[in-house]
């Protein structure tokens, strides 16, 4: 990772949040750079206007790995053709569209793929340039190009059932903010295998993630800058506020799963795989959200929460780019648990019956509450 992409200048830098974009505008100040972690940020918040901003194309040597989304339940195997594109047949489920022709040897593909957003028209889409830039058990990940705009984009490809809506489609087709990776068509295509169909988003290619800000910084010795981390939390609890007015728990908020554009500071929550419409009285599963960021109701076991678990996910990954290492660390449940109660304390049993009425497991040495001031500061 080129390392201009994460260096301040010498002087200090203040970021100006536009109401009408999410664009923050960055201008030196005579400040030493010492005081760089004392600087305050200025953002606007007053404004609601939500102007689309355009997708990132990838800067000159950084790799495009980050896009690549984790975490979804879909198991999906990689299908792609002899040039690496997503190959599809003209058979798929009513309503879906199709991989339609493939030019120029394979360079170019074209298919028609309906918008993520608005009324259901299905057009003509060509891009080039396809790599895989990520893989796992939801599926795989390709970076492409536009033939129309010239931009990036980033197309997951997972697995469709048949029998089901897909759930990431659904919830990502009513989203619409530029904190949130956009949907900008989706198509079906077939896989090798018959009665085999893959859902393609083609979505915004943003070519970093939170993740891989903080691995740098560590692995120079160094903790993130404190005006990173405002940035960044600002936009991710900006975000959470959007989808937790429509309903929607994304349940796998992590650094992985938080795209930044370098150039712009813009930060953009992705991955979508396990986000769920809640239902007050309906069931959810309790085994949800990544390793480390786990709310402790979940690891009671509940499975009547609520979107909070969001935002104590969100406290995690603040922690971690403070401390530089995951606060609640453990390999399993009780691990974690463990680590939660070094930390806040042996929970009461209200607070235990309020996370999960049905646990019945109490057994818990009596810690008390570790200062914050020990854990934050130096």
């Amino acid at each position: 990772m080129p390392l201009k992409y994460f260096v301040f200048p010498k002087q200090g830098i203040s970021l100006t949040w536009h109401q009408t974009s999410c664009l923050p505008s960055p201008s030196l100040i005579a400040q030493p750079a010492a005081d760089l972690n004392n600087t305050p940020l200025n953002l606007d918040m007053s404004g609601s206007g939500r102007p689309r901003t355009s997708s990132f194309a990838e800067p000159p040597g950084v790799p495009g790995a980050a896009a690549a989304s984790t975490g979804s339940a879909a198991a999906v195997g990689s299908s792609t053709g002899k040039s690496g594109v997503p190959q599809a047949s003209g058979s798929s489920s009513s309503g879906c569209s199709n991989l339609k022709l493939a030019r120029d040897s394979g360079k170019v593909t074209t298919v028609v793929a309906t918008p993520g957003q608005g009324p259901d028209r299905p057009q003509e889409v060509s891009y080039t340039d396809i790599k895989v830039i990520g893989n796992g058990s939801f599926g795989v990940v390709y970076q492409a190009r536009l033939i129309d705009s010239q931009e990036m984009v980033a197309i997951k490809k997972v697995l469709q059932d048949k029998r089901f809506k897909n759930r990431e489609l659904q919830i990502m087709r009513k989203l619409d903010h530029c904190n949130i990776v956009r949907l900008r068509y989706f198509f079906y295509s077939s896989g090798e295998k018959k009665d085999e169909v893959y859902l393609n988003l083609v979505l915004d290619f943003v070519p970093e993630t939170v993740y891989r800000v903080a691995r740098h910084f560590n692995k120079a010795k160094s903790i993130i800058p404190i005006i990173y981390v405002k940035v960044y939390m600002y936009q991710l609890f900006r975000s959470l506020a959007y989808i937790h007015s429509q309903g929607v728990c994304h349940r796998d908020i992590k650094p992985q799963n938080l795209l930044v554009d370098p150039e712009t500071a813009i930060l953009k929550l992705c991955d979508f795989g396990s986000a769920k419409q809640l239902v007050r009285g309906e069931p959810n599963v309790s085994y949800i959200c990544s390793r480390y960021y786990r709310a402790p109701e979940l690891i009671f076991g509940a499975t009547d929460y609520t979107a909070n678990i969001d935002i104590w996910s969100a406290g995690c990954v603040l922690a971690e780019l403070l401390l530089g290492q995951p606060i609640f660390p453990g390999d399993s449940g009780v691990d974690q648990l463990v680590e939660i109660i070094k930390v806040l304390g042996t929970p009461t049993r209200e607070q235990i019956r309020e996370m999960n009425p049905n646990y019945t497991e109490f057994k818990f040495p009596q810690i008390k509450a570790h200062p914050w001031t020990k854990g934050f500061l130096p």
